[in-house]
């Protein structure tokens, strides 16, 4: 009877061995830390991505802006005045007053 629980515990030790040594080769021997490490290194990088897409869009916004601003000859556009309001008519003919 001894025999067979000592050969249970080795094939579950030896079992177990097994797979630690499959997650350190898959995992790394720190997988706790390796995995907040990659989380705030992806965190840092999506933060990053986001600065530079904000960026990129205020820069194109200016020199769109500063192009449309300025005329092929080099003069700028004055800004135009709005259209002026059109006279106001009465709805009922001057015969009829």
């Amino acid at each position: 009877m001894a025999a067979q629980e000592y050969d249970s515990q080795l094939l579950e030790s030896v079992s177990v061995r097994r797979r630690r040594l499959r997650d350190a080769l898959l995992f790394g021997g720190q997988r706790q830390r390796r995995s907040v490490d990659e989380r705030l290194g992806k965190a840092a990088a999506g933060i990053v991505i986001v600065a530079v897409l904000c960026a990129g869009c205020v820069g194109w916004s200016f020199v769109s802006h500063r192009l449309l601003d300025k005329r092929p000859n080099g003069s700028s556009v004055q800004p135009s005045s709005p259209p002026s309001a059109p006279a106001v008519t009465s709805p009922v003919p001057p015969s009829a007053r």
